[in-house]
């Protein structure tokens, strides 16, 4: 059973620290930056790969450290995310960072994690997140390109359309979800 509790977090607004600078802290930092063009970012990594760098560099939301990890990468921190290739040092962010009650992820190593990363559709202002529970990243990698190919460009037009009828809406709560409703049961109506 999934027990886990979908949120989308405004990591523009957000500090994160990224450590690792190889092809996995590539990937994550790719994601986050790919989902949020200006995720606040330090990355800290003995050493960064080119394409790490070359990754960091498109953006003024990234700050790399050429460093070992040390815990005092952890201070004014809301969020953390390990991707070293070295378990014990994995371990040991995570382990500091829980002592402070920061959210962490450790790459590739479901029991460690507080989130996961998981597949993410952007369709304008749409935003569909898929998780597999840590299971299968590649699951949701198909069923994100999937979505992709499925859910039309013009999205982003129905619900520009959606929110100005809503703002056009007088009444209580309970009456604009009922309006919004009505307007929308079509969506999921089968033929």
């Amino acid at each position: 059973m999934n027990h886990l509790y979908p949120i989308f977090l405004k990591v523009h607004e957000l500090n994160i620290l990224l450590v690792g600078g190889g092809s996995v802290g590539t990937e994550k930092l790719e994601f986050l930056l790919k989902s949020s063009p200006k995720a606040q970012v330090t990355a800290v990594s003995r050493e960064f790969s080119q394409s790490f760098i070359d990754l960091a560099e498109k953006t003024d939301t990234v700050t790399m450290i050429e460093d070992v990890y040390h815990e005092k990468y952890l201070g004014a921190k809301h969020m953390v995310i390990a991707a070293t290739d070295n378990k014990a040092v994995n371990r040991q962010i995570r382990d500091e960072a829980k002592e402070r009650f920061l959210l962490v992820n450790v790459a590739d190593t479901p029991d460690l994690c507080d989130f996961y990363l998981g597949g993410i559709v952007t369709k304008g202002n749409l935003k569909v997140a898929i998780s597999t529970n840590g299971k299968s990243p590649t699951a949701a990698k198909r069923l994100r390109q999937l979505l992709e190919d499925v859910l039309p460009e013009e999205l982003d037009d129905l619900l520009d359309n959606l929110n100005a009828y809503r703002e056009t809406l007088k009444g209580d709560f309970e009456y604009k979800v009922k309006a919004m409703n009505e307007i929308t049961e079509g969506f999921v109506k089968k033929n």
